[in-house]
């Protein structure tokens, strides 16, 4: 295995509208190295979560490569490229996407349940993972009874159900208020310290980008150092 988890080169991505076809990304490069921890800032509307999206292959490209542990990744067929994000990859969002009618617990053991893990085994490493980020008490409580980063938690907990090699964090803390959200800062930096957990995070909070090993700013489709 190389030094570098994550590679992208070239890659162009845009949308099309009603005033005509707008560019996002225009040839893109991007590496990122083994354990490291990444920030991504830029000003709203530049691109950051479609650049965030492509890494994570939820959304395709229209040109360039992207490589992930040295494995062109958007070559895969379709059904390799679901076991690829649910094995490797965990996804951490503003709004934690968790599901309403679970529990906390059942939101974690969701992800190891599709990769066709053993109930008995999901539940134990789900709860496991409750009480690693604090929140053993909560593992019955459904989201709408958890504080926003109770939520936000919970979400990471499940980001971290199947071990991956790399957590994509998109504004993961730009729903709350400062104090939960450097605590949030804090778990994020010491999970990718004590776990080796590659970490990118497209932010525009300050300290959390300082926070992190490097920081890169996205601008005109390309990114240059912050």
């Amino acid at each position: 295995m190389g030094e570098n988890l994550i590679v992208a080169e070239g890659v162009v991505k845009g949308y099309w509208t009603p005033a005509g076809y707008l560019p996002v990304l225009q040839g893109l490069d991007l590496v990122v190295p083994r354990g490291e921890m990444l920030a991504i800032t830029g000003t709203s509307g530049v691109g950051k979560s479609t650049l965030l999206h492509v890494l994570g292959t939820l959304d395709r490209p229209e040109g360039g490569r992207i490589a992930f542990d040295g494995e062109e990744v958007l070559a895969l067929p379709e059904v390799r490229l679901r076991e690829f994000r649910n094995q490797a990859l965990g996804f951490v969002f503003q709004f934690h996407h968790l599901l309403p009618e679970f529990s906390a617990l059942e939101n974690i053991m969701m992800p190891l349940l599709i990769g066709r893990v053993g109930a008995r085994e999901a539940r134990e490493r789900a709860a496991g993972l409750l009480a690693e980020l604090g929140l053993p008490e909560r593992a019955h409580h459904r989201p709408g009874a958890l504080s926003g980063g109770e939520q936000q938690r919970v979400a990471v907990a499940r980001a971290l159900a199947r071990s991956p090699r790399a957590l994509l964090a998109d504004e993961p803390t730009g729903n709350l208020d400062r104090q939960t959200g450097d605590r949030l800062h804090e778990m994020l930096r010491r999970l990718n310290r004590e776990k080796g957990i590659t970490v990118v995070v497209v932010t525009h909070n300050e300290r959390l980008a300082a926070a992190c090993d490097r920081t890169l700013h996205l601008e005109g489709g390309a990114l240059v150092p912050a």
